[in-house]
C-alpha cells in the first residue's frame, strides 16, 4: 500500500487516473491517516446503482443542462398551465 501526502495530491492529481493499488492519504504534520483510496474495478457504476431498473434506462444524446431545462419547463407547465 502506498502512502501519499496532501501536498503531493495538490501537485499531481493524475495519480488517481492510473490507480492500480490502494493508497493512504496522510497528513504528514499530524502523522494521521485521512483517507484510503481504492482503485475502481469497472468504469461505469450506472448498472450497479440502477439495480432492477437498469433495463429501463434509456440512453440519450442530450446534455444534463438540456435535460434540466426540459424538466423545468414541464414542471412550470404543469403548475401554471401553458407557458
Amino acid at each position: 500500500m502506498l502512502s501519499i501526502g496532501i501536498g503531493e495530491i495538490q501537485k499531481n492529481s493524475s495519480v488517481f487516473s492510473n490507480l492500480t493499488e490502494a493508497i493512504q492519504i496522510i497528513d504528514k504534520r499530524k502523522k494521521q491517516v485521512l483517507a484510503m483510496v481504492y482503485p475502481v474495478q469497472k468504469q461505469s457504476i450506472v448498472d450497479s446503482l440502477a439495480g432492477k431498473y437498469k433495463d429501463k434506462i434509456v440512453s440519450t444524446s442530450l446534455t444534463s443542462q438540456e435535460i434540466k431545462e426540459i424538466t423545468m419547463l414541464s414542471v412550470v407547465d404543469e403548475k401554471y398551465g401553458n407557458v
